[in-house]
């Protein structure tokens, strides 16, 4: 067992193809969070506003239930945090799974995949769920990078 976790969100697959990488390339452990109802199609939708992301992401206080939760958090001193960017920000079932877990002391590093955004707010935004963490900047991992591209992004997004 790794004393580094990459925890991954991916509605699509495309953030589960990089968090899969992203655990080679650093020896980590791999968690998928999962909903507890599983998103459709059609509740992906960002251009309906009627979907279950538009009222999801509208909604501050929302939080999707998830299927399952990390058993030994204690255990790693890194989580890798990783999430399609939803409206330049986390998708809620990630604050979800934020505040399900405890990261007293621990070092949080978001990584999203996105179609043409950054993180935007969403480092802040993790900080203020995580408040005993250390949340770094991160950053975004799109179009599979390859390992020596993913072992380059760990050193300057940790600084190891």
């Amino acid at each position: 067992m790794s004393n580094t976790l990459v925890a991954y969100f991916s509605a699509t697959g495309t953030t589960a193809a990089v968090a899969r990488d992203l655990a080679l390339a650093t020896g980590s452990d791999l968690f998928q969070i999962e909903p507890m109802d599983p998103y459709t199609h059609a509740d992906l939708n960002w251009q309906d506003k009627g979907s279950r992301t538009t009222h999801e992401m509208n909604d501050e206080k929302c939080r999707p239930a998830i299927a399952n939760t990390v058993c030994d958090m204690d255990s790693y001193d890194t989580v890798f945090v990783g999430f399609p960017v939803w409206w330049y920000v986390e998708p809620r079932i990630i604050d979800t799974f934020l505040e399900a877990h405890d990261f007293s002391g621990k070092t949080v590093v978001p990584f999203a995949t996105s179609g043409g955004s950054g993180l935007g707010k969403a480092p802040a935004r993790m900080q203020e769920l995580v408040p005993g963490a250390k949340v770094l900047v991160g950053g975004t991992l799109n179009g599979r990078p390859s390992q020596a591209k993913l072992a380059q992004w760990v050193t300057s997004a940790v600084g190891k």
